[in-house]
């Protein structure tokens, strides 16, 4: 399964202190070379396409102006247009943005969608900002990149910190400077406003597939499998959700500030219904471990569904799950995931599990251009159909060719990319 090569995006870097990007760039380089593409390919791929840094004024309660930073990154459009999530975030870099770009590209590529990747952000504090502020900024956002995206340009969606009512503002103010066919410019927007059903939970339902797939390969049933979720934002609270629902025993569940761990399984109903807006529920108990001891307890299933760089190879020989579903963006490093791999435990890669969000959002872009709009129980069947096939492909893609499941994942992600790259004559 060997160490991924780090000498031509790396240079000399740790392979345990390698940024998103860079890291990102390494498994690119890997997969291009599997396949027999030449260098110019990965020249081309190895950074987004185009770059924007806005910078947005926004008037704040107080009456003062205050200057917001933010970014979109389009790496890719061969085969159509961009698409990705804004999120909001204080610590937020241009070059994570690059790298959630890449990312995007090869969750289309994996889910065999018509779009390459985007990614924007904006660097601020949505806990400390009002309503009004937060609508101030988000319809900024929107004309500080309004010539760059649009339904068959660049189409956003929600990500950290974002959610149906900031697509709703982003939407309305792109209406204003096109008044045709806005809708498309937008995903994860409220239904009445042309939404999808089922967008919500999607990313946590992409999860749960695999998660399911996943488990039919190690011979694992899901009713009574103990099940620990590391994240209780709207990913991860949904994936607890589901595999209670499911019959699984949950038996963790972590926020920023702590862990709840039960042998017994925890009352995830119950939870659901006390934590805040942000996920937060460890402080209101007592009986708390820390997000580390909560990784390395020992389970059948574990799902990293909180930050990068969760799962390292500090920690990776203590990991005791038999199967890593990553939910999060980067949770697990490059030498950590050859590390699990070694010992058996079956990685499925955030490329895939995290294919459901964008996978969704195709599925109402698709309903906005065609004006009719699908069931819940239509989405779900659709999104299964693709995943179910996109897991399999990859798993036994790995088999074969002897390489673990992020290699693979890239491999069929970064395919049709680079194919149409060729035909264009790119490279």
């Amino acid at each position: 399964m060997g160490i991924y090569d780090v000498t031509n995006s790396g240079g000399d870097k740790d392979i345990e202190t390698l940024d998103l990007l860079t890291s990102t760039q390494i498994v690119i380089h890997d997969a291009l070379k599997k396949m027999g593409y030449n260098e110019e390919m990965f020249e081309l791929l190895k950074e987004p396409l185009r770059m924007s840094d806005v910078r947005i004024p926004v008037r704040m309660d107080d009456g003062s102006t205050k200057i917001f930073n933010g970014f979109r990154a389009q790496h890719n459009d061969a085969l159509g247009p961009t698409m990705g999530g804004v999120r909001f975030h204080p610590k937020v870099t241009a070059t994570e943005v690059k790298a959630l770009s890449m990312w995007m590209s090869m969750k289309c590529g994996i889910a065999d969608l018509p779009f390459g990747g985007g990614k924007g952000a904006i660097l601020c504090n949505p806990r400390t900002m009002s309503f009004g502020e937060l609508e101030r900024l988000s319809r900024g956002y929107v004309r500080a990149i309004s010539q760059i995206v649009g339904p068959t340009k660049d189409i956003l969606a929600p990500d950290m910190y974002t959610n149906s009512q900031i697509m709703a503002w982003m939407m309305d103010e792109f209406s204003r400077l096109r008044q045709f066919d806005s809708s498309g410019f937008i995903t994860g927007k409220p239904l009445v406003l042309g939404g999808s059903e089922g967008r919500e939970r999607a990313g946590a339902k992409g999860v749960t597939i695999c998660i399911e797939e996943a488990a039919k390969k190690r011979g694992i049933r899901i009713k009574g499998s103990r099940v620990i979720v590391q994240g209780f934002g709207n990913a991860g609270s949904y994936v607890a959700k589901f595999m209670h629902d499911a019959g699984a025993i949950v038996i963790g569940i972590s926020d920023v500030y702590g862990a709840l761990y039960n042998p017994d399984g925890l009352n995830i109903n119950y939870l659901l219904d006390r934590r805040d807006s942000f996920g937060t529920i460890s402080t209101l108990f007592e009986w708390t471990i820390t997000n580390k001891e909560l990784l390395e307890k020992e389970c059948d299933v574990l799902v990293p569904a909180a930050i990068s760089d969760q799962i390292t190879a500090e920690n990776a020989y203590n990991i005791k799950a038999k199967i890593v579903v990553e939910a999060a963006n980067g949770p697990t490093s490059l030498e950590a995931t050859n590390i699990l791999t070694e010992r058996g435990i079956l990685l499925v890669p955030d490329v895939l599990a995290g294919a459901g969000g964008v996978t969704v959002s195709y599925f109402e872009w698709v309903q906005n251009k065609q004006g009719y709009y699908w069931s819940e129980e239509e989405v779900e069947e659709k999104l299964r159909d693709k995943l179910v096939k996109s897991f399999e492909d990859i798993y036994q893609l790995s088999q074969t060719n002897n390489v673990d499941m992020r290699l693979a994942a890239y491999m069929i992600g970064v395919k049709k990319m680079a194919d149409a790259s060729l035909y264009r004559g790119w490279a």
